[in-house]
């Protein structure tokens, strides 16, 4: 102690990636949206990809969106979806080369449990 005063210890984030995700489950999260501001969310995953993952926010406008693993701040809590309650949506809709070149989808998706 040389009467230098330490500053508070900056903590390196890791970055996610794909094993952290699985598909047909919720995660509640804190992500970077578009506009850059980091916000809570909660997520149902559709779609484990290489790069980004392809899920649903909860109450919000029901668009599929495409969210890259580096926009994930942080995983706060991780909800297995029972078969009931799985949201059902083409698998043409969610293959990986159809969400290269884009960001966000419009699509009802909806749960066999609901009859809908």
């Amino acid at each position: 102690m040389c009467g230098r005063q330490q500053g508070p210890r900056r903590q390196t984030r890791r970055i996610l990636d794909k094993h952290d995700f699985k598909p047909d489950t919720r995660y509640t999260l804190s992500w970077r949206n578009a506009a850059g501001r980091v916000q809570p969310a909660n997520v149902y995953v559709f779609r484990v990809c290489e790069r980004f993952l392809i899920g649903r926010l909860a109450g919000d406008d029901g668009l599929l969106r495409r969210i890259d693993y580096t926009d994930v701040v942080k995983v706060v809590a991780v909800t297995e979806v029972p078969p009931l309650g799985r949201y059902a949506v083409p698998a043409a809709l969610l293959d990986e080369k159809f969400w290269r070149d884009r960001l966000l989808m419009q699509h009802y998706a909806t749960s066999p449990r609901y009859g809908k």
